[in-house]
C-alpha cells in the first residue's frame, strides 16, 4: 500500500509536489484562481505534518488551533490540466501568537503564484495563544531570516 506524500524540505524550505487534476481547472483547462488556496494549505499542512506538528494531535492534545488571519496572493503564471506543480513553503517573521507564511508554486524553476499568509495560534476557546515552544523550535527548520521586525514583504 503506497503512503501519501509529505514532501521533503531541502535548503531551508518544504516542498510539496502536486498534480493538476480536471476538478482544479476552470472550463479552459486553467487552475481556477481560488483552487489555489487548497494547494497552499495543503502546503502549509504538509510541512506541518513533516516537523511533527499534525493538526489534529496539537488540537487535540493541547487544543492549538492553526487560523489564516490575512493572506495575499500575486498570481504570476497559469497552470493547467496535468501539470506537476511544486508548493514551496517557508516562515517568515514569527511573533508570540501569529508567524507568517511564505509560499510559492513552481512549475520546475518557473513562479506561478507567490503568497503571504499571517497565521495565528487560537485556542479552542477561540482566543490567541501564544506559539507552543516546541512549534517554534521545529518552524525553525524552515524560517526565513527576517531583516526588520513586521516586515510585510513576500520573500522566499
Amino acid at each position: 500500500m503506497s503512503v501519501p506524500t509529505s514532501g521533503r524540505i531541502d535548503g531551508g524550505c518544504h516542498i510539496l509536489p502536486l498534480r493538476v487534476y480536471y476538478e482544479d481547472t476552470d472550463a479552459q483547462g486553467i487552475v481556477y484562481y481560488a483552487n489555489w488556496l487548497r494547494f497552499l494549505e495543503r502546503g502549509r499542512t504538509e510541512l506541518l505534518r513533516l516537523v511533527g506538528l499534525e493538526h489534529g494531535a496539537l488540537r487535540a492534545e493541547r487544543g492549538v488551533n492553526w487560523v489564516v488571519r490575512r493572506c495575499t496572493i500575486d498570481y504570476l503564471k497559469p497552470a493547467r490540466l496535468d501539470e506537476t506543480i511544486d508548493v514551496h513553503t517557508r516562515c517568515g517573521e514569527m511573533r508570540g501568537a501569529s508567524l507568517e507564511m511564505l509560499q510559492e508554486a513552481r512549475r520546475g524553476e518557473e513562479v506561478l503564484l507567490r503568497a503571504g499568509l499571517l497565521v495565528a495560534c487560537m485556542s479552542d476557546a477561540g482566543r490567541p495563544m501564544r506559539i507552543p515552544a516546541d512549534a517554534r523550535a521545529a518552524l525553525d527548520a524552515v524560517a526565513v531570516p527576517v531583516e526588520s521586525p513586521r516586515s510585510r514583504h513576500i520573500r522566499i
